[in-house]
């Protein structure tokens, strides 16, 4: 169940998951945008200053070489969240299909050439929508919310064994969405 105080809360981080999981720029590792997300208080603090130390002991270019090499080119961890986890096409495209319609329905114009099932677009598509007020945001949080945790599970053991920067990346986003599916902690009356 969806927790959606919890979701608000952190949506702002989220966006900066989709931001640190998509091709590395310059900005990506602007220091102000980390400072401004996370504080000591945030659930995945400590994966965030991991990750941080480990990816920014590279320069730039070697950081988009190793984008590509953990992400592009290793099909065990790869950013399309249902990637391994049909087993037909068929399958996956209805899958892909429902993320689509969905993202149309919350106002979201997918570009032709990406899969509906890309993490960072996924994240972006969490952070930026409209959920407030909407009765409909619930239900389709939590799904999304699913799809990426079902996603990622495989993808940070592998991450983990390949020794990647982005494992903690990775945990820390987990930790995140896994706080936003906990039930609320306000205390019920008793009848």
């Amino acid at each position: 169940m969806i927790n959606l105080n919890n979701f608000y809360k952190y949506q702002e981080s989220i966006g900066y998951f989709a931001q640190q999981l998509n091709f590395p720029e310059k900005l990506t590792f602007h220091p102000k945008t980390f400072e401004d997300v996370f504080d000591s208080h945030h659930p995945a603090y400590a994966e965030m200053v991991e990750y941080r130390e480990r990816i920014l002991s590279y320069p730039l270019t070697e950081i988009k070489q190793l984008y590509t090499d953990t992400f592009d080119f290793n099909k065990e961890a790869p950013l399309y969240m249902t990637y391994n986890k049909f087993d037909t096409q068929k399958e996956r495209g209805q899958m892909l299909a429902k993320l689509k319609v969905l993202y149309e329905m919350f106002g979201l114009d997918m570009v032709d050439n990406e899969l509906s099932d890309f993490l960072p677009l996924m994240l972006e598509f969490l952070y930026a929508a409209q959920w407030q007020n909407d009765n409909r945001a619930e239900g389709n949080i939590e799904f999304i919310i699913m799809v990426i945790e079902d996603g990622t599970f495989a993808m940070l053991n592998q991450l983990r064994e390949m020794d990647s920067p982005y494992a903690p990346l990775i945990k820390g986003l987990r930790e995140t969405l896994k706080l936003c599916l906990q039930p609320s902690e306000e205390v019920t009356p008793h009848a």
